[in-house]
């Protein structure tokens, strides 16, 4: 796989450096030198990572990274700032917004290459490989930086007897559903949420909606409707007559399985709740 580097630098002969290097790495190098054409470059062509020098003429580097977060189509792209600072506090600010790394300039070459692998390794396994969704750890993140902003909205939406399913119909049949349904809420989304909404996927029943509390209610009963709609297009045609599914129970008698069905839950700013443990405790999500 060749993956596609942005660097964002604005000193011409750094950012050729870099270029020529990592070419010659086997990555194929996008280059920007302003902020704002490092967020134009993201949206066309969708790096798998970007190298952000934090001094730029026209955005500083910790703004990019916040428009980045904000975007759905670019919040789950992984950042290493690049920097001259070395202060704890500025290291801290960066990794607030996301940033899975950071280093300071002079830079060693052969580290830069080594962190850059690392981390792309580290973001190709945080997204959830039956739904390509962002998975727990990347979910769990952003449902912080959501808490933090004004007029917050988060839907989790679970899907009860998945595991049954999976036990009765095999895991292919299953994996099946659970792209159908991320297919579903995302395209939700598009359609009743904002550009900025986030869908997530950090347990393997359960899926997340980060969006704005003005849109909460609307694309709670979409999602709702749409899925409610679904589940009973996932059981084959003999089973959909009844509205249940027959397998044998202890003792060889016949056990009725109810079909999946999908409960909602949804917490807004007006809540009050005031910490990641207490969101989870509200939305009723799993555990680490």
């Amino acid at each position: 796989m060749k993956y596609t580097l942005l660097i964002v630098e604005d000193d011409p002969d750094t950012s050729e450096m870099l270029r020529v290097y990592f070419e010659a790495q086997g990555y194929q190098v996008i280059l920007a030198v302003t902020g704002q054409e490092a967020l134009d470059k993201s949206l066309s062509n969708l790096p798998d990572l970007i190298l952000l020098d934090v001094r730029l003429p026209d955005f500083d580097g910790f703004e990019i990274g916040s428009k980045l977060q904000e975007d759905l189509r670019t919040s789950r792209l992984p950042v290493i700032f690049v920097t001259e600072r070395r202060e704890r506090d500025y290291r801290i600010a960066g990794l607030k917004l996301g940033a899975i790394d950071y280093i300071t300039k002079p830079f060693d070459i052969q580290e830069l290459r080594l962190r850059v692998r690392n981390a792309l390794r580290r973001a190709g396994s945080q997204n959830n490989p039956i739904t390509g969704l962002p998975g727990e750890k990347l979910t769990l993140n952003r449902l912080e930086l959501a808490m933090e902003r004004p007029k917050w909205a988060i839907i989790a939406i679970s899907i009860a007897g998945i595991s049954t399913f999976n036990e009765i119909y095999g895991f292919v049949a299953r994996d099946d559903v659970l792209r159908a349904v991320a297919l579903i809420l995302t395209s939700a989304v598009d359609e009743s949420g904002t550009i900025d909404d986030f869908v997530g996927h950090p347990d393997e029943s359960q899926f997340v909606i980060v969006t704005d509390i003005s849109k909460a209610k609307t694309l709670k009963d979409h999602v709702e409707t749409r899925l409610k709609q679904a589940m009973v297009y996932f059981y084959p045609i003999h089973d959909r007559e009844t509205g249940y599914v027959m397998r044998g129970g202890p003792e060889g008698r016949k056990e009725t399985i109810p079909f999946m069905h999908v409960s909602t839950l949804m917490a807004t700013q007006r809540d009050n709740i005031t910490n990641l443990d207490k969101l989870r405790e509200a939305l009723g999500l799993a555990s680490s």
